[in-house]
């Protein structure tokens, strides 16, 4: 069971948003982020890392945090863009997009892991945030509800790949797709799997 740290204890404000993102390491598809800022008097039981909590628990969790929290926003940057301007100004991009998208604009923001996008609110990283930091748990889970869902849609749009299963990380059966129906729109060209695959598509 984890522990959540209060925000009293981390020093900031009640109204702080926990930002966290999802879809840094796939060859396809966005990277999705969200923004959650949790009401104090409401506590939401089973929260954590995102990637801790089966299909289930992720999707009862997401409808609680959408119900009873004072604010919430999805952010994301699309493959063109990480292909433009790298994974971690892209994740930036999407986590800004996110904190500006919030209904109601937090007195401070903490994100998951150790680098701060550029926001006009006062921003801290937290190393392993969406363990310690109730508020960026349920980011991470809203964040990985949402592009899980979207790879299921682009699944009808690409077939073959299989984004509906592995939801666009490069497993040996992703990876075999790749090599067998070649890149589609919404991979990631700048990722050295997809980067080969076009310089073998293209020939000499």
């Amino acid at each position: 069971m984890i522990v959540h740290e209060t925000l009293a204890a981390l020093g900031v404000p009640p109204l702080t948003a926990g930002v966290d993102e999802v879809g840094r390491g796939p060859l396809a598809g966005p990277v999705v982020t969200a923004a959650v800022i949790l009401d104090p008097d409401h506590t939401i039981v089973g929260l954590a890392d995102s990637k801790k909590l089966s299909a289930r628990q992720r999707q009862y969790l997401e409808s609680e945090i959408q119900m009873t929290a004072l604010a919430w926003a999805i952010g994301r940057a699309e493959a063109d863009e990480i292909d433009r301007l790298n994974i971690l100004h892209a994740t930036m991009l999407a986590m800004r997009r996110a904190v500006e998208a919030l209904p109601i604009k937090p007195d401070h923001v903490l994100v998951d892991g150790n680098r701060c996008p550029r926001l006009s609110v006062p921003v801290g990283a937290i190393v392993k945030g969406d363990q310690r930091v109730a508020a960026i748990s349920a980011a991470s889970i809203l964040a990985k509800e949402a592009r899980d869902r979207e790879m299921v849609t682009l699944d009808s749009h690409y077939p073959g790949y299989g984004f509906a299963v592995h939801k666009g990380y490069p497993t040996l059966v992703h990876r075999e797709a790749l090599q067998r129906l070649g890149v589609c729109p919404i991979h990631r060209t700048s990722y050295a799997p997809v980067r080969e695959q076009l310089a073998l598509d293209r020939g000499p």
